[in-house]
């Protein structure tokens, strides 16, 4: 019988740690403002020139930055811009939902290069994995004919689905992916398709894409509000994606609400595009489900504002719990959900609840829109795996130990 008592500690770095850290800081450096000289690099970094140096002509020999033409500022020598190189890397983004799955192709900086969309067939994964592979090496052929060496510099798939993950529940619960989330996707992803894999909730997906090149790129403390099928929240906190000890950060969705008749309810049976279909006896599996919504928002349906009225409620107590709890710089909200509807649930929302948010200092605004677009979470999906290979991350700096995945 092993009675050894685990020692807690956290993990060290070394050299080779940091000096990867300061590589990423760079990269990152670049993707935020475009283009930068060394100096400018150092000063915004606080590394050394020559340390910057360094890293710079590392990054140019893997073919991730280049130099640009020679910039004259006054009566100083000439300054040399550095921009990131986009076909320096790509990875490809899987979204797996409960009647479509879509697969997207990305370069360095995020521009979607390749998007097919299938639908999903009955019987679950066990018939629905083929039609994913199939999409994913159709995503990967076509990468191919745009970017001939787009296979040697795939850093990974980036999968999204819907949480919670690893909960006990129902098999016929309409809301859960529980025949899914129960499969082994990732290991059969990986084998099927030979590359690193790694899988998120579609909120947090959502707050990804909204990271890297939307409405959150640059932004340290945001909380991305994300409506689709279901209701989640993607938290950026301190720059960094915060996922939970088991991945559910997040599902706000899950909250239980007291009911005019006085039983509880998750939060999402009322607001979230599925609740929105119930209301409007509408099948979300239909392929014109963005132009039925579209539709009856330009008709003001009386159903549909209906619903507007009783989702803005619940989000404006949302929004004021997360700025509460969080303190964050700005409220994105996002999702897959036309824009028409979005922008009448954002007029609906004013004004927001007061929350200590309210300062007279603010740079952002308190609520703001994101993405709102059925690609948001497979753009999201395909982001993790640049992000994962290249953003600075804490993790990323300290050694690995056994049984641990940084």
């Amino acid at each position: 019988m092993n009675n050894v008592r685990p020692i807690r500690a956290k993990r060290g770095t070394n050299l080779e740690g940091a000096s990867a850290h300061n590589r990423r800081v760079i990269v990152e450096a670049l993707r935020l403002n475009g283009q930068l000289s060394r100096a400018d690099l150092a000063r915004a970094t606080a590394l050394t020139k020559q340390t910057v140096s360094n890293i710079v002509d590392e990054l140019e020999r893997d073919g991730l930055v280049v130099s640009l033409t020679a910039v004259r500022s006054g009566r100083g020598q000439p300054s040399t811009p550095y921009r990131l190189v986009p076909e320096g890397a790509y990875a490809i983004g899987l979204q797996i939902d409960r009647h479509v799955t879509r697969s997207i192709a990305v370069d360095l900086v995020g521009t979607v290069l390749v998007r097919f969309a299938a639908s999903l067939p009955q019987g679950g994964p066990s018939a629905g994995v083929k039609t994913v592979l199939d999409l994913v090496e159709k995503t990967r052929r076509e990468l191919a004919k745009i970017a001939t060496h787009s296979e040697e510099r795939l850093v990974g798939l980036g999968v999204a689905m819907p949480g919670p993950f690893g909960i006990e529940t129902v098999d016929d619960d309409p809301w859960m992916m529980s025949a899914w989330q129960n499969f082994p996707l990732l290991e059969t992803l990986a084998v099927g398709t030979g590359l690193d894999v790694a899988l998120q909730n579609d909120a947090a997906a959502a707050a990804t894409a909204e990271k890297m090149i939307g409405a959150a790129n640059g932004i340290d403390h945001a909380i991305c509000l994300y409506l689709g099928y279901g209701l989640g929240a993607g938290l950026i906190l301190d720059g960094d994606l915060y996922r939970g000890a088991n991945g559910n950060a997040g599902e706000i969705g899950m909250v239980l609400t007291t009911r005019p008749e006085g039983r509880l309810s998750p939060l999402e049976h009322r607001t979230s595009i599925a609740s929105l279909c119930k209301v409007m006896d509408i099948d979300p599996a239909i392929d014109d489900l963005y132009g039925r919504i579209t539709d009856a928002v330009a008709m003001m349906n009386p159903r549909l504002l209906e619903w507007v009225e009783g989702a803005a409620a619940d989000l404006r107590a949302t929004i004021q719990m997360s700025e509460t709890i969080f303190d964050p710089q700005t409220i994105i909200l996002c999702g897959s959900l036309p824009e028409t509807l979005a922008r009448l649930l954002m007029q609906s929302l004013d004004p927001l609840l007061p929350s200590i948010a309210e300062r007279r200092d603010r740079t952002f605004p308190r609520l703001q829109l994101g993405f709102t677009d059925p690609w948001a979470v497979a753009v999201g999906a395909a982001a993790e795996p640049i992000g994962r290979t290249f953003d600075p991350r804490f993790s990323a700096i300290l050694k690995t130990r056994a049984g641990f995945v940084a």
